[in-house]
């Protein structure tokens, strides 16, 4: 926006992140999680997951549901490889991250989850993991998105807000 700066890029150098002393409770407390990754597929659990998840946390502007053709067109129809990261308990899905990869970078496209897991901190963790699985492979940046202060739904990215070179 022309007169507006509420939007801060982020991104975070994987090869020197390190996590605080917070996060480090933060990935203790997911100890029970399971990440699979693997290419993105659609399943209608998955959608049903992001609906409850809008719902919930309150993001939805007309109440409606998205439709199987429109989770499709928004997370996978994109002009890069995309992956997910498929966050579990047992059997149960209780998070999924879409994520497009470059080169040597990873942009976080979306990450949604289950409300009842909340406690979990599940955003955090998803990026906690994500950048850990980055370091392993000697990528680059991680781009969070945007991050705008005012925001309540984006406040978990305030923890990652430090600028990288």
């Amino acid at each position: 926006c022309p007169r507006c700066s509420a939007c801060e890029p982020l991104r975070i150098k994987a090869s020197t992140f390190a996590p605080s002393r917070s996060q480090k409770k933060i990935l203790r407390k997911g100890n029970d999680i399971y990440v699979e990754e693997g290419n993105l597929r659609y399943t209608h659990q998955k959608l049903q997951l992001f609906n409850q998840h809008k719902k919930e946390r309150g993001l939805s502007k007309t109440g409606q549901n998205m439709t199987m053709n429109a989770y499709i067109g928004w997370f996978h129809q994109s002009c890069t490889e995309s992956k997910e990261f498929r966050y579990k308990i047992g059997d149960k899905l209780i998070g999924l991250s879409i994520l497009d990869f470059g080169a040597q970078d990873i942009s976080s496209v979306y990450f949604y989850f289950d409300t009842a897991y909340s406690h979990l901190s599940l955003g955090t963790f998803s990026i906690l993991y994500e950048l850990a699985w980055m370091k392993k492979r000697n990528l680059r940046y991680y781009y969070l998105g945007q991050y705008v202060a005012r925001c309540k739904h984006l406040s978990y990215k305030s923890l990652f807000i430090f600028k990288s070179d």
